[in-house]
């Protein structure tokens, strides 16, 4: 067999070999296209891991909320057994408390062991009693139920609880039904002043 070497090939036949410069183009254009898609895929991983981040939070979020508020609607219920105690020990005046029999005292002291019993396990599971007796009305918390004139206090002063509320974590439980100072009367032209003022600090123009 004879050996060929290079300088037999025919210069003139086309050789099937590609010369570089002309695998320039079509590899840039094939570099530029995996960058595209690299790209691409690159982002949609950052939007999966994203959305995976997302929904590991409310997820969290939903069974953190479950476990404070899945009890609402059976705290709610309880609220009247609460209210019904405090009526009844209510309606057993500071007198009366002297002058029971021993049976109907411990039938007294029986009631309010149970009414604290059953506030204490109420506020173990986060529901908390609301006290604003004396505190500033809050639209939030209470439930004006009247207006009373006191001029002895602040105007929205909340001068008596008609109805304790109760809040469960950071939510209102049941808004506390109060009577509201009206506060004292106004003395005229010393209030009307600073309104004035403030009217003719308003530039008409």
């Amino acid at each position: 067999m004879t050996d060929m070497r290079a300088s037999d090939l025919d210069p003139e036949e086309p050789n099937d070999m590609a010369e570089p410069e002309a695998l320039a183009p079509e590899a840039a254009d094939a570099l530029s296209e995996l960058a595209r898609e690299n790209a691409d895929l690159k982002d949609r991983l950052l939007r999966a891991l994203a959305e995976m981040e997302n929904l590991r939070r409310r997820t969290e979020r939903e069974v953190a909320d479950s476990r404070a508020y899945g009890i609402s609607a059976f705290a709610r219920d309880l609220l009247g057994v609460a209210d019904n105690m405090r009526r009844a020990l209510d309606a057993i005046g500071p007198s009366a408390r002297e002058t029971v029999d021993p049976g109907m005292r411990a039938l007294i002291d029986g009631v309010e062991l149970t009414e604290r019993e059953l506030l204490n396990v109420l506020d173990k599971h986060g529901v908390k009693k609301l006290d604003p007796q004396g505190k500033k009305f809050d639209p939030h918390r209470h439930q004006a139920m009247v207006e009373v004139p006191d001029p002895s206090v602040p105007v929205g002063t909340v001068v008596q609880v008609v109805q304790p509320g109760y809040t469960i974590g950071e939510r209102v439980l049941r808004p506390a039904l109060v009577a509201v100072a009206k506060g004292g009367p106004k003395s005229g032209p010393a209030e009307e002043a600073p309104a004035s003022a403030n009217d003719n600090s308003v530039d008409p123009n």
